[in-house]
């Protein structure tokens, strides 16, 4: 887009007036889109202040970008190929118009760009048949690669075996250390046991002494230290004298 191309689509940007019907703000029914006031008594007819501005030619915009697309081209509705023929890239762009199905517009797109032109609505479409072809292709690609990948699996499932039971051959020394132990522990245990029923046979002695010596002389001897005690007690009532001197007792 040449240099005075947009510096006049700036200047009509900059020019531009937005004209708004009278009273679209008072009821809701009424649009902004512009109607020419045709009241009598009519404030904006006769261009009141503040009632809004009536278009006139002093608000339009330069006749080198007048209805030209803000990209710097001027649009040409096409619906068919044959609507191409005749249009100048440098000038025009391509709008696709809304009634075209996705099946015709994908033709009609392609035809545009190949001429050089500029799509200004183009899409991606995305054909339904297309996908499901490659997606079964890619998902039995994938199931090959995965079953080739489980194949050297299965040769480390087949080679663990093969450790376990070397491992399980080692053990054997250790069965035999094992044997060696008992034997050395099995002399220890006889000569526990041995000690075990000795040491019965010495708790059974213990009470024998025990019924020797009766409990009951230990009792007698508890009485008799309890009565000498009342007896060494007893002895200051023995002293009491008469009037004339002699002990009671005596």
């Amino acid at each position: 887009m040449a240099t005075e191309v947009k510096r006049l689509i700036r200047v009509r940007v900059e020019k531009g007036a937005s004209f708004k019907r009278d009273g679209f703000g008072k009821k809701r029914q009424l649009s902004d889109s512009w109607r020419k006031p045709r009241g009598q008594h009519n404030k904006q007819r006769e261009q009141k202040k503040a009632k809004g501005a009536l278009p006139k030619p002093g608000f339009g915009s330069p006749v080198a970008v007048r209805g030209m697309h803000p990209s710097g081209f001027f649009e040409a509705l096409v619906s068919t190929i044959k609507e191409l023929e005749g249009l100048d890239p440098k000038t025009h762009a391509v709008r696709i118009a809304a009634t075209v199905g996705d099946r015709k517009r994908v033709a009609l797109q392609e035809a545009a760009i190949a001429a050089g032109l500029k799509v200004l609505n183009a899409r991606t479409i995305k054909s339904k048949v297309a996908k499901k072809a490659p997606a079964k292709a890619e998902a039995k690609d994938e199931g090959k690669q995965k079953k080739e990948e489980k194949k050297p699996t299965k040769s480390k499932a087949t080679a663990t075996p093969a450790k376990k039971e070397a491992k399980k051959e080692k053990p054997a020394p250790k069965t035999e250390e094992k044997k060696a132990l008992a034997k050395r522990t099995a002399k220890p245990k006889a000569e526990s046991a041995e000690k075990a029923a000795e040491k019965p046979a010495k708790k059974a002695k213990a009470p024998a002494k025990s019924t020797k010596a009766p409990a009951k002389p230990k009792a007698e001897k508890s009485t008799e230290s309890a009565e000498a005690k009342p007896k060494a007690t007893a002895k200051p009532k023995t002293k009491k004298t008469t009037a004339k001197g002699v002990k009671k007792n005596e």
